[in-house]
């Protein structure tokens, strides 16, 4: 067999058992999830129709969420119909889960997107720069940048965002929602202000790490050989240090993403945006239990597929990682 053909076996082999053991991590997930849900206060159907619905309607509906059965029996009723892409229908809209989930979706990826976006902007820039000018005033601007990035609340930030820049300056809308493939540029300007409100505490926390691990490969013996060979810093700092120094980097910025999730919901609330985060809190406070247990499950899907790719692009930076 040759090394190509041992690579592939290998890359084959870890990617059978990372699979099997996110689809483990994923029946975990939903039981502690379903068991969560079930334990809310109130009932989904009184909330739904009030105390005088009608009493046929109310028990037809709580035969459909499996409120008239063992709540251990009706988790592997709702499995079997999530594994045949029934994820039920919504209490709310009365519209299937997969399609309500799909619709609030598209907001939620985007302002991810654009918030990674403002974070690789901001943090690789000033992490690089600060590590070159250690003890410099560029060095000092950006932790102060980090501190204030790391202690000032989402919220507190979004709201002050909104009112310079949209209600003193007016150069963005203060909230809303465009659809980016039927209007792109307006969009944009809508999406500006939660993508920043978004990125700037990561931007933060990986500004720090991209500094100090970068400050801890420029001190390392092969770059002072680097800078003896006659070769420019930039190319010493670009070329030899920020691969080695990006290890660490990717790792906490794949495991920022559960946070970027989490942050979503409150910008969502805050921006007005209709996205996953802030369907599942109007879900909540309707005890709208389909909706919840697909956006849970939804969630944890991207998590863990956001991780299998971290783990997979620590080979792509460093050649001499391989996975067996």
């Amino acid at each position: 067999m040759t090394g190509t053909a041992r690579l592939r076996s290998s890359m084959g082999r870890y990617l059978l058992r990372r699979t099997v053991g996110m689809m483990l991590m994923l029946i975990l997930i939903s039981v502690v999830s379903y068991s969560m849900i079930r334990l809310l206060p109130g009932d989904p159907v009184v909330a739904m129709f009030g105390e005088r619905g009608d009493p046929v309607q109310m028990a037809r509906v709580r035969a459909d969420l499996g409120l008239d059965q063992p709540p251990a029996l009706y988790y592997f009723v709702w499995v079997g119909r999530v594994l045949t892409g029934d994820f039920g229908r919504s209490l709310q809209s009365n519209k299937p889960v997969l399609e309500t989930l799909r619709e609030k979706l598209v907001p939620t990826v985007q302002l991810t997107v654009m918030a990674v976006l403002v974070t690789a902007l901001i943090a690789l820039p000033l992490g690089v720069g600060a590590a070159i000018q250690r003890g410099t005033v560029f060095d000092m601007g950006a932790g102060i940048f980090a501190m204030l990035g790391l202690s000032i609340p989402n919220f507190c930030l979004g709201i002050l965002f909104i009112f310079f820049f949209a209600l003193t300056l007016g150069w963005l809308p203060p909230s809303g929602w465009r659809d980016p493939f039927k209007e792109p540029f307006q969009s944009l300007r809508y999406m500006l202000l939660p993508s920043l409100t978004l990125g700037f505490a990561l931007a933060a926390g990986i500004m720090r790490q991209v500094r100090s691990s970068l400050l801890d490969v420029l001190l390392l013996d092969y770059m002072r050989t680097a800078r003896a060979k006659g070769l420019a810093e930039r190319n010493v700092v670009l070329r030899h240090a920020m691969r080695n120094a990006l290890i660490p980097v990717i790792t906490v910025a794949g495991l920022s993403i559960g946070r970027l999730l989490g942050g979503a919901v409150i910008s969502e609330i805050i921006f007005a945006i209709p996205g996953l985060g802030r369907a599942v809190v109007d879900a909540i406070f309707a005890r709208d239990y389909p909706v919840i247990q697909g956006a849970v499950l939804l969630m944890a899907c991207v998590v863990l597929i956001v991780n299998l790719v971290v783990d997979l692009l620590y080979a792509v930076v460093d050649p001499r990682i391989r996975y067996s």
